[in-house]
């Protein structure tokens, strides 16, 4: 266990979580919204620093960026818990199951990136990704530290679900995000995502400021994809800089939805819309 950064003590032993917009009060002997953060006797706990249940050597586009370092290669780490209940999630295994994990302190992951580039591999650096890795922040902070120092890149791929004070304290340390909207509606981040669209539209403002940004949109028939709402979106991103590249990507059932998979021609009707306005607009999961 590791001791929590932004939390602060309340009456009667509550422990406030400052991470996330979600403001857990979190009572002794318990966790907060994301599975992650626990109260044990006035101290607030992180359970999962260094605890990576998935890992891989990714193609950069994996992530997806298509506009940094393509072509070369990241190592990809992931760990469990989620602020956030996305009932088409990807990797709800790991973001709301309890997977088995394997202990890898901030050290050995520098030097597992390093090894790669040793054998003659592009290994940019490090993604941290798969669950939510703001969940998994003071490892995250810890490990994108001695990353920088060693010369190597990090990545991060976000629900960008966090408060702004932990968010400019990492992105010194951050080159590249990529950064899920959800939807562009507030009604579609409370109803299929236990969330909000205001504080990610933040963190994409704040972080496009600081390093490289591309967006993702998974389009869900009838939910989040009518050109309406594409164009709003699509004027929101033009206004920050039409050049951030967007992604729409194609929805498959998973987890909680059974929605037949996004046909072709609302993806392709979404991309047309944004090209009106933005540089760079991709297509994934076709």
């Amino acid at each position: 266990m590791h001791e929590a950064m932004f939390y602060q003590s309340k009456e009667k032993g509550l422990l406030f979580c400052e991470l996330c917009p979600k403001g857990c009060s979190i009572q002794e002997g318990h966790k907060g919204f994301c599975r992650v953060r626990e109260n044990q006797k006035g101290v607030l706990y992180t359970l999962n620093y260094g605890k990576v249940s998935s890992y891989a050597l990714d193609p950069m586009e994996k992530k997806p960026l298509y506009h940094f370092y393509p072509g070369t290669l990241i190592l990809s780490l992931g760990t469990v818990g989620c602020n956030l209940r996305c009932g088409f999630c990807q990797n709800w295994q790991i973001a709301h199951g309890d997977p088995r994990t394997l202990n890898v302190t901030p050290e050995e992951a520098v030097a597992l990136a390093l090894e790669q580039r040793a054998k003659g591999l592009p290994c940019t650096g490090l993604a941290y990704t798969y669950s939510e890795p703001f969940m998994w922040y003071e490892y995250v902070y810890d490990t994108s530290r001695l990353a920088r120092e060693a010369g190597l890149k990090n990545v991060m791929v976000t629900n960008g679900y966090v408060r702004e004070e932990p968010l400019k304290k990492l992105l010194p340390y951050l080159d590249a995000m990529n950064i899920d909207v959800k939807g562009f509606t507030d009604g579609y981040y409370r109803e299929n995502c236990v969330g909000q669209l205001g504080p990610v539209k933040r963190t994409v403002e704040i972080a496009q400021e600081k390093c490289h940004v591309e967006l993702t949109t998974l389009l869900v028939p009838g939910l989040n994809d009518s050109p309406e709402e594409i164009a709003e979106l699509v004027d929101w991103v033009a206004s920050l800089n039409p050049a951030i590249p967007v992604h729409f990507s194609r929805y498959f059932p998973n987890y909680k939805f059974d929605l037949p998979p996004t046909p072709l021609a609302i993806l392709r009707q979404a991309q047309e819309i944004a090209q009106k306005k933005l540089k760079h607009v991709h297509l994934g999961n076709v």
